[in-house]
């Protein structure tokens, strides 16, 4: 290898250090999350002058931000319509036994997140989910793990999903339509699997002794408001499968009529959109731009490709992205291996495969996906514990089986 310039050297500290912050959560001995990790990485390759404001704002891509902002709103509108409390509280009211309910929570939380943000399924869901499960003496653990491996199997199903998708979908210009047809077996498969495993834990599991939980602070359900959500969805959705109309632009004038109400303030709107995860992605955006521009990013591949290991292929691409989903989490690890990804000897299904691995394999630890951690604090401010060692008696052998089974999958699309 070459020797590396002091800019070179400067840019590679600056990646380090960024992705140590995504393992590790934050930096040692400082007030930082990832967030604040990847927008300080962005300040120190402006600061440094190796890249320029304006180039900085190039890197950013704007489509995956307009999309990802444009759902938030969808999703707020939503919340604040009291649509997922509504909707909770008729689940958790149905005459079913514990296997039955069980099975409704997990379609209905791996419907909605193929549509609504999985993030804000579980942060509207989970507090109602626990409190109606404590009436009902019903063990609320196997519920709330439900709610959240099921919301991020189900946002596997689309392009609008999860971020880590809408960015997959955006840079590598993935049909909408063609996607899901080719996404939803494994979902499927995998929402199967899910209610079977916890169907059978909770034969095996006591009762849960009697206990109450605080009321959730939700909005009151609101027909209209609801409907104004649901119907922009759903027309978006047919412009996402029938139109050319970009993606971006759509979700973007969809989330513009929404905010023309006379009900709900913007600044209520606006405090639900979830700022941290947009800076996230564009400090990461500019961090791993600045990689590229230094020419290390294709000396990496090169590298990668003389050891055997192409990342343009479905097995070495599979593995990579289950590593670096548990490493970094999915959406900095689909940051790092789009590239592979998106180069002119990639395979056809490498989108399809990038996405449905990256987001399966949140399920495996409590910190693989933000829906996890939201399900976790709210049964945590409940006085309801889930240790990673109960998370993993659920999340493990249902990402294991879910990814078998997509691997097999990838494998048939991938046929002669």
């Amino acid at each position: 290898m070459p020797d590396l310039s002091a800019s070179q050297l400067w840019v590679l500290g600056v990646f380090g250090t960024v992705y140590l912050g995504m393992i590790l959560g934050g930096l040692p001995r400082l007030q930082l999350d990832r967030t604040g990790v990847a927008l300080l990485g962005a300040i120190a390759i402006v600061g440094a002058g190796v890249m320029t404001p304006e180039a900085a704002a190039e890197a950013i891509h704007l489509p995956t931000i307009l999309l990802l902002f444009s759902f938030m709103v969808i999703s707020a509108q939503m919340r604040l319509g009291g649509f997922y409390g509504a909707l909770t509280r008729r689940i958790a009211a149905l005459p079913l036994g514990p296997a039955g309910l069980m099975g409704v929570v997990i379609a209905a939380s791996g419907a909605l997140s193929a549509v609504f943000s999985n993030d804000i399924v579980c942060l509207a869901m989970a507090p109602l989910l626990l409190e109606a499960c404590l009436r009902r003496r019903l063990d609320p653990i196997p519920f709330l793990l439900g709610l959240a491996c099921a919301s991020n199997i189900g946002s596997a199903a689309t392009l609008i999903g999860n971020p880590q998708n809408m960015l997959i979908g955006e840079v590598l210009k993935l049909h909408f339509g063609n996607y899901s047809l080719q996404a939803l077996p494994p979902v499927l498969a995998g929402l199967a699997l899910l209610w079977a495993l916890l169907a059978w834990q909770m034969r095996h599991g006591a009762p849960a002794a009697e206990q109450q939980a605080p009321p959730p602070d939700e909005p009151p359900f609101d027909a209209w408001q609801t409907a104004k959500g649901l119907i922009v969805a759903g027309v978006l959705v047919a412009v996402f499968l029938f139109s050319p109309w970009p993606r971006d632009v759509a979700a973007l004038v969809g989330a513009g009529l929404l905010l023309l109400s006379q009900r709900f303030h913007s600044s209520k709107v606006m405090g639900l959109i979830d700022w941290e995860l947009l800076i996230l992605f564009m400090g990461l955006f500019v961090v791993n731009a600045a990689l590229e521009r230094s020419g290390m990013t294709q000396a990496a591949i090169h590298w990668l490709l003389a050891q055997g290991l192409d990342l343009s292929q479905p097995g070495p691409l599979f593995g990579a992205t289950l590593a670096l989903s548990n490493l970094v989490s999915n959406v900095p690890a689909v940051m790092l291996l789009l590239p592979g990804a998106s180069s002119a000897t990639a395979a056809p299904t490498a989108g399809v495969a990038l996405a449905l691995v990256s987001t399966l394999a949140g399920n495996l630890l409590i910190v693989g996906s933000i829906a996890n951690i939201i399900v976790v604090d709210a049964a945590r401010r409940a006085g309801v514990v889930i240790d990673w060692r109960r998370h993993a008696r659920t999340g493990l052998p249902v990402t294991l089986l879910s990814l078998a089974f997509t691997a097999l999958w990838l494998a048939w699309l991938a046929r002669p």
